[in-house]
């Protein structure tokens, strides 16, 4: 399978946003840092030299910003869902990724301050979903769109009833 990298598009904070996600994930790191140069200006309106694209690696896994301009914004209509294994990385990735103007949303959901979706989804709760009877999975649906961030406990408590 060839290698697939999401490519998050930017106005002029390419740069800013993977050396904040490089910063949160383990395994990170930044990578290549392109310059747009003289050519395509009159497409791009980028000063030559300053930042076109940025390639990086979170948890190993590739991705790309790109610094292209005003036209497009992003949504969440796309988000990033992140598998913790306990509240202790909930609280971690939650707190990092909402840091310096990022903004919660509701069962688990935030937009980051670059306005990148993210889910932060203990496994837990994925595995009381699979399990869990009717009854159960009601519980716990409840008690899910009561929270911004995911309570690990109350979930349990929820689907104990």
């Amino acid at each position: 399978m060839p290698n697939i990298a999401p490519c998050l598009w930017f106005d002029n904070e390419a740069e800013d946003a993977a050396r904040f996600y490089v910063s949160i994930f383990p395994n990170s790191e930044l990578g290549a840092i392109g310059r747009y140069g003289e050519e395509g200006f009159e497409h791009h309106r980028k000063p030559a030299g300053s930042v076109m694209m940025v390639e990086f690696t979170l948890d190993g896994r590739p991705f790309q910003a790109l610094n292209g301009g005003p036209q497009f914004k992003i949504t969440e209509a796309v988000s990033f869902s992140i598998s913790t294994k306990d509240q202790r990385e909930t609280d971690y990735y939650w707190t990092a990724l909402t840091s310096g103007g990022g903004v919660p949303s509701m069962c688990g959901w935030l937009k980051d301050r670059f306005d990148v979706s993210w889910q932060v989804v203990p496994k837990r709760f994925v595995e009381m979903m699979k399990e869990g009877d009717a009854a159960q999975t009601s519980r716990l649906m409840q008690a899910v769109f009561t929270m911004r961030k995911v309570d690990i406990a109350a979930l349990e408590e929820a689907y104990a009833g």
